[in-house]
Order: C-alpha cells, then sequence, then structure tokens
C-alpha cells in the first residue's frame, strides 16, 4: 500500500470513534433529559438525513478540489454539531448538523482510494478501511459509555478554565466536549492526506445541473448487470447495521436490563465480529467472486431474528460476533465491487455519492420505521424480528434478481466480470 493510504486510514479512524462516541453520548444526554424513547431512535434517521438532501451535490464537490482538503472541512462542521449539541440546541438536530460533515466526507474518503490505488488493490484496501472504521466502532461506542461512566465523568466534569463558566455540568456535556479535541485530531491527520494528482472536475456555476446529473448517474448504476446487485446489497446492508447501533442499546435494556454505558459495550462486540469478517473477506474473496458471498446475507438475517432468543451474556457475546463477521465478509467485497464499477462508470465521488444516497435513504426509511414503532409503545424485539425478516426477504429477492440477470443477460454479465478479473490481475 502507499504511504498516503496509511494517512488515510488515521484520519478515518479518529473521525469514525468520534461519530460513534458522540452518538451514545446523545442518547443519554436525550434520556437524562427526561425525551421519549422515540428521540433516541430518531438519532439513526437524522444523521442520514444530508446524506440524502445533498446526494446530487456532495459527490461533485468531492471530485472538484483535493480530497483530503475535502475531509478537513467535513471534520470541521462534525465539530460545529458539536458545539450546537454543547451550548442549547436541541440534540437531534445537532446531530443532524454532525450528519452534514459525514455526507460530506464519504465520497472522498472512499473516493480517494480509487484514485491511489490500482483495483487490484481496492478488496484488499476495503477490508483494512472497513476493518479500521469497524475498529473505531468498536472503541468508539465504548469511549462513549466510559466517558458517561463513574469513573470518568466525574474527573472530566473536575476541570474548570478559571474565571469562565463552561455550563458543562453533566457527564453527557462532558463527554460531547472531550469528542470535540477528537474531531480536531482526525482534522489534523486530514491536513496531511497526499495530492493524487488526479485532475479535479470543476463544480458547474449552476448548481442545480448536478441534479439532472446525479440522478443519470444513479440510473445508470442500477442499469449495470453488476452494479445494481451490489448496489442494492450494500444498500440493505447498511440500512440495517445503521440502525444497529440503538437497536442493540434497547434490546440489551430489555433482554439484560443493561444501562447506556454497559450496552454500548455490547454494540462494540457487534463491531469487532464485524472487524474480523472484513478483514477476512479482504485476503479471501477475489473481485470477480464478490457475487458469491450473497447466500450469506439470508444466514445474517436469520441470525438477527435469533436475537430475542438471547437472555444471557455468555450466549450474547458469541452470537453478536458472529453476526457481525457474517456483514462484514458480505460487505467488504460488495463495496469493493460498486467502487469498481462505479468508477468506470461515472467517476469515483459521484458513485460514491450515488451509494451514499441509496445507502441513507434506507438507514433513514428504516429508522423513521423503527422510530415509529417506538412512539407506538411496540417493544424492542419485536422490532428486530421485523428487521431480520426484511433481511431474510430482501436478500432472497436480490439473489433471485442477479439469476434473473444470468439467465437473460449471460453474455453481459460474463463481459463484467471478465472485466473485474482483468482489472485484479493487471490493475
Amino acid at each position: 500500500m502507499k504511504r498516503g493510504f496509511y494517512t488515510i486510514m488515521a484520519a478515518q479512524f479518529f473521525s469514525s470513534l468520534a461519530d460513534n462516541a458522540l452518538f451514545v453520548a446523545a442518547v443519554e444526554l436525550l434520556r437524562s433529559g427526561g425525551a421519549p424513547r422515540w428521540q433516541g431512535a430518531a438519532l439513526v434517521p437524522m444523521f442520514a438525513l444530508f446524506y440524502v438532501i445533498l446526494a446530487p451535490w456532495v459527490g461533485a464537490f468531492a471530485d472538484s478540489r483535493p480530497k483530503g482538503r475535502v475531509m478537513f472541512i467535513s471534520n470541521a462542521i462534525k465539530i460545529v454539531g458539536c458545539v450546537l449539541m454543547l451550548f442549547g440546541g436541541h440534540p437531534i438536530l445537532a446531530y443532524a448538523v454532525v450528519g452534514l460533515g459525514a455526507a460530506a466526507y464519504s465520497p472522498a474518503k472512499y473516493g480517494i482510494l480509487t484514485e491511489l490505488l490500482p483495483p487490484s488493490q481496492l478488496v484488499k484496501a476495503n477490508g483494512w478501511i472497513e476493518g479500521l472504521t469497524i475498529g473505531s466502532i468498536i472503541l468508539g461506542v465504548v469511549l462513549g459509555g466510559q466517558l458517561l461512566g463513574q469513573r470518568l465523568a466525574p474527573w472530566l466534569l473536575s476541570f474548570d478554565l478559571p474565571g469562565v463558566d463552561t455550563g458543562i455540568d453533566t457527564p453527557p456535556e462532558a463527554a460531547i466536549a472531550t469528542l470535540i479535541l477528537v474531531y480536531a485530531i482526525a482534522a489534523a491527520f486530514n491536513l496531511r492526506i497526499p495530492h493524487t494528482g488526479v485532475e479535479m472536475r470543476p463544480m458547474p456555476v449552476n448548481k442545480m445541473t448536478l441534479l439532472a446529473d446525479f440522478w443519470r448517474c444513479n440510473s445508470r448504476l442500477w442499469r449495470d448487470r453488476l452494479g445494481q446487485i451490489s448496489l442494492a446489497t450494500t444498500t440493505l446492508f447498511w440500512g440495517v447495521s445503521g440502525n444497529m447501533r440503538f437497536i442493540v442499546l434497547a434490546w440489551a435494556a430489555a433482554a439484560l436490563g443493561y444501562g447506556t454505558t454497559q450496552a454500548a459495550s455490547l454494540v462494540g462486540v457487534v463491531a469487532l465480529g464485524t472487524a474480523a469478517g472484513a478483514v477476512w473477506a479482504s485476503m479471501k474473496v477475489r473481485l470477480d467472486r464478490a457475487i458469491g458471498v450473497l447466500p450469506l446475507g439470508v444466514l445474517m438475517g436469520l441470525l438477527l431474528t435469533a436475537m430475542v432468543l438471547i437472555h444471557h451474556l455468555w450466549l450474547a457475546v458469541p452470537f453478536l460476533v458472529a453476526l457481525g463477521a457474517l456483514g462484514g465478509y458480505i460487505v467488504v467485497p460488495m463495496n469493493a465491487l460498486l467502487q469498481h464499477r462505479g468508477h468506470n462508470l461515472m467517476g469515483a465521488g459521484r458513485s460514491i455519492a450515488v451509494q451514499n444516497f441509496n445507502e441513507q435513504a434506507c438507514i433513514l426509511g428504516l429508522g423513521a420505521l423503527y422510530s415509529l414503532m417506538m412512539g407506538v409503545g411496540l417493544h424492542a424485539f419485536t422490532a428486530i424480528l421485523l428487521f431480520g425478516g426484511v433481511v431474510v426477504l430482501s436478500m432472497l429477492a436480490i439473489m433471485a434478481w442477479h439469476r434473473h440477470n444470468l439467465r437473460r443477460y449471460p453474455v453481459e454479465v460474463e463481459q463484467l466480470l471478465t472485466l473485474a478479473r482483468s482489472d485484479r490481475t493487471h490493475g
């Protein structure tokens, strides 16, 4: 791997670490303030909101300037969201601002991989990036829980600036203030990401023309015989996993009687399995054989429904690790295949923006559904069963879709697989 790849990894680690710790702090900020349960669940779709709204523009923005600079600007926006949350802004709205920064960050983070590395290294690079990202999720949710816990929270609250009333008086507020520093570390790494030498694509003077361009790109990727399958799979995976953080928190409270600090550790357990699965896939799955992981998605959905049967910690830990590992093993080759097709069809930044739009729209829709279920008083177990059923049925439909493509368009599919095989060998 090129040296700049490791700088990208460091920047991504600290930014994702703060994102996930902030989610736990925001949940506790709402809970301690007496907010209704649905507002905690609403944090997930609100984070996804700007991914969906700004999708036509963020990809072109990432392609218009050095991606390290784009990532720096994005982390600065996340800091603004933290400050709003810290000093009186409603946590849901402030978290949406953090989501705005994340929406701009993602096309640059993934797009730079296709600029910096040859296609032959994309699965490996995705494995390391996803593994590191999920490692940061593990540490992030654990960090968020510990910042709220009985050991660290009093210590953080004991810090005072002479003559200045910061207004930071509760453990969630102290946690959020600490996470501003983590975002600042990520921004410092962003400034050291090297230029790749790829020619920038200036944004048009009339920014609304990007809307039509985005929908053309979206349609083009959905019409591609391999792109549509990988996009459907990653859309489903992230739609479910994006909501899993809150679902696991709710499940741990219902099944094990855990509070926020203890439940946050179990979110990290799922992420630990995902990281292991992601790294394993990066070593075992070739780009031209990525489609072969689809049946594992059905098994993942079945395991998800089985969560309702788990009521003991000694069973929960290995079960959650296995559930996460299946997800990681599926998403890495699917992400790599999607990036490969998107880069060939329309360019890195635009293809990632299309991917983010579809994935975050799924997160938004499923998150809104889960918030509604919380609002009407349904049990957490009911939501888990519904989510698992969606995964099973959707994966069966995607597999049937691919079989249809193989029967009706065998020459086209084989040509695309040959291209992937060629890029893997000669890239």
